[in-house]
């Protein structure tokens, strides 16, 4: 079973057991996640399309860590003037491991 989902302004299409890089999520690590914003649903022969969201699925996952990317460097400059800023920015990131997708629907009918 395959699913498109949306967190953080991205998205990213994930199977039962990947592990997923997002956007910092609050939370330790250990603690389990839900992903409500499922987009797509695949299961073998049928494909489901949310209009923009399928209601009744959802993602559940745990926190595998917690960190920051590699650091860049926001450099700003304006020619003639001697104007020149130099900034570093570091993302803050979560992984997360997908345990599996909950189909609601299936259950009850």
């Amino acid at each position: 079973m395959e699913a498109i989902i949306k967190t953080g302004g991205h998205q990213y299409r994930i199977k039962s057991g990947d592990v997923i890089k997002v956007q910092k999520l609050t939370g330790k690590i250990g603690d389990k996640v839900h992903f409500k914003n499922v987009l797509m649903l695949k299961d073998g022969k049928t494909v489901k399309l949310g209009t923009p969201e399928i209601e009744n699925v959802s993602v559940e996952g745990i926190i595998t860590e917690q960190g920051k990317s590699k650091k860049i460097i926001v450099f700003f400059y304006r020619n003639k003037t001697r104007n020149r800023k130099k900034n570093g920015h570091r993302q803050p990131y979560t992984m997360v491991k997908i345990n599996k997708i909950l189909n609601e629907v299936n259950k009850n009918g």
